[in-house]
């Protein structure tokens, strides 16, 4: 059976719809969480056929409140170098940028919260997963902190108003700033007085999930789902 370690990097970022995806596609996965599990050794990950980074509210070199950072960034190397296909989400993407030589910044930009429009390149419909969406689609977005730079070899794969970096390919390895495994019922939990203060309205907010939900997680799934085939291949 085909088996993904997935990491937990902030328990407020858990894996939502990702679990009954991967259940649905008979995929077996090790969830280990940042701080609680101890991670495994890079070498570990010839255990494994894939590997998934959630998001949380660190920066992918803050290893002063996040020591296991460390730790996770050896795995996300090592799987560059054996060619071992992974998706790093939010700051599971940022963690991947700053391995393969990117620019990630803490507070930079313009936030994003709630379900915002993501444009996909011309890049995107030649790419195994992200082929797999339209040239539009409407995610989940939760972060103040962004990536401004790529190394020439990245492939940018989808981009939105407010942020360039919103996915991006190296390799094997395939980064969103945005996140396909959240829902409407994530907003639900979000505090209003700090939307507030980044410029949100809670209410404004859970009206757009309530109009674009359904799409989102059509396209959410089919994209991941995409991820998914890319890492049977490999296994087979």
């Amino acid at each position: 059976m085909t088996r993904v370690l997935v990491i937990v990097n902030h328990i407020e970022s858990q894996p939502g719809l990702l679990t009954q995806w991967m259940i649905s596609e008979n995929i077996e996965f090790d969830l280990r969480i940042g701080g609680v599990s101890r991670l495994p050794e890079p070498s570990a990950l010839s255990d494994y056929d894939g590997l998934i980074m959630l998001g949380g509210g660190y920066m992918p070199d803050e290893t002063d409140r996040a020591p296991w950072l460390d730790a996770e960034a050896r795995l996300s190397r090592h799987a560059l170098e054996t060619d071992l296909p992974q998706f790093g989400i939010c700051l599971g993407g940022q963690l991947i940028a700053h391995v393969i030589g990117g620019d990630v910044r803490a507070r930079t930009g313009a936030p994003e919260k709630g379900y915002t429009w993501i444009d996909m390149t011309e890049d995107a419909s030649q790419d195994p997963v992200f082929s797999a969406i339209g040239r539009s689609a409407s995610f989940v977005e939760s972060h103040v902190d962004r990536i401004v730079d790529l190394p020439p070899e990245a492939t940018l794969l989808a981009t939105s108003t407010a942020c360039r970096f919103q996915a991006f390919r190296f390799d094997n390895a395939w980064g969103t700033q945005f996140h396909p495994e959240s829902s409407g019922q994530n907003i639900r939990k979000w505090d209003a007085q700090k939307l507030q203060e980044l410029g949100f309205n809670k209410e404004t907010l859970l009206e757009q999930a309530e109009e674009r939900s359904e799409d989102s997680q059509r396209d959410a799934k089919a994209l991941l789902t995409a991820f998914f085939d890319v890492v049977r291949n490999r296994d087979t």
